[in-house]
């Protein structure tokens, strides 16, 4: 239970909110400003709105797919990709990282390949991705996975690698085995760690799908830029390039919102 709080504890949660209602505002200024900027200059002709669109031709673009239902179904599929891609990554991340923290063998055997497929540019992999598998989602989904499971399980070994010593030492002292340091230990001191990997790996996940959209797709947001580069209506690539700036900060957010409710079931 917590006591009451006192008096400098609610100037300083006070002005905590301030600021940041403060910061949410200058946030949302500044996109106002860019978004004006950006029409103003258009429709003056200091830039060329057929080759730089503006806020106003991706509105009407963005309303003429909502009418016929295209963009949702655009949208979603990508969605779908990612979605799948990343629960995909954190599963063989995870796996991948206990299984090299069990066998020290098998580490020093596969670090050097592991280091060198998560250096390889997962693009050159797309094209041949294709050949083995088609053009599907099959392709997309494993293209995405690539680009991100190798740097997760990178990182979550070495996070394992570097817990507490005492606190394992402590559970060998007591009896326990390498099942009790892992269930007991690794994996519950882990879970900050493991939920900043997932920040990162929303995002690339993300950047995956759009690499295989760019080249398996007949559908999604990276078929859309694609197409629309291809026959030059550039409303529709930035119009698709600023729902992936949108969808990729609510997935950011939406695994923040996961972090403090974890931070908050630790705390009780």
């Amino acid at each position: 239970m917590k006591g009451p709080e006192t008096l400098a504890q609610q100037e300083y949660v006070a002005r905590q909110i301030q600021r940041h209602r403060l910061v949410s505002g200058i946030r949302l200024l500044l996109l106002a400003a860019i978004l004006a900027l950006w029409e103003i200059s258009a429709g003056i002709g200091l830039i060329n709105d057929f080759i730089f669109s503006s806020p106003s031709r991706m509105i009407r673009c963005f309303l003429s797919m909502v009418s016929d239902g295209s963009i949702f179904y655009h949208t979603g599929i990508t969605i779908l990709e990612t979605l799948i891609s990343f629960s995909l990554c954190v599963f063989i991340g995870i796996f991948g990282a206990v299984l090299l923290w069990s066998c020290r063998s098998l580490s020093e055997i596969l670090d050097p390949y592991i280091v060198m497929l998560n250096s390889l540019p997962k693009s050159a992999l797309a094209p041949i991705l294709i050949v083995w598998l088609g053009s599907n989602m099959r392709t997309i989904v494993v293209a995405a996975v690539s680009v991100a499971v190798f740097g997760s399980i990178l990182t979550l070994y070495n996070g394992f690698n570097g817990m507490d010593p005492d606190q394992i030492r402590l559970i060998y002292s007591l009896g326990g085995g390498r099942k009790e340091v892992l269930f007991k230990v690794l994996l519950p001191g882990s879970v900050p760690l493991i939920i900043s990997n997932m920040k990162v790996n929303v995002g690339l996940c993300l950047v995956g799908v759009i690499i295989g959209e760019f080249l398996a797709a007949r559908a999604g947001l990276g078929y859309l830029i694609i197409y629309g580069s291809q026959v030059f209506k550039l409303d529709l690539v930035m119009m698709a390039i600023v729902i992936l700036c949108i969808l990729s900060a609510v997935l950011y957010q939406g695994i923040s919102v996961l972090e403090k409710k974890i931070k908050r079931q630790r705390t009780e």
